[in-house]
């Protein structure tokens, strides 16, 4: 039986719409293909820098987030870096900006 994924598109859309739940605010800077694209989040805290989450899959086919960075803050420039060097290699890339001043956001797009 083979699992049905939702799109790309509609998993950015309810990742932002979780923040504002939240009241984090989220925004796409980078749209990519609409049904597969990967998605790269930054988020960022003032004063503690970025973090980088970046989609994968497991040995089960299973999403699963890392952090392809290290785990912990950053320069941001380093975030920033980062993302532009992917998009170079992936033009289909999403990438969600989370400015989280208060350090409430947890990763988890819906699957």
């Amino acid at each position: 039986m083979q699992e049905i994924r939702l799109k790309s598109s509609i998993r950015v859309a309810a990742e932002i719409k979780r923040c504002e739940a939240e009241f984090i605010p989220a925004m796409v800077l980078h749209k990519g293909d609409e049904e597969r694209g990967q998605i790269i989040i930054k988020q960022y805290v003032h004063g503690m820098g970025a973090r980088i989450y970046s989609e994968t899959r497991d040995m089960d086919d299973k999403l699963i987030w890392h952090e392809p960075l290290g785990e912990g803050y950053m320069e941001e420039q380093k975030a920033d870096d980062y993302i532009v060097r992917q998009k170079s290699f992936d033009e289909d890339l999403w990438v969600i900006e989370i400015d989280d001043p208060k350090e409430k956001y947890v990763v988890g797009i819906i699957e």
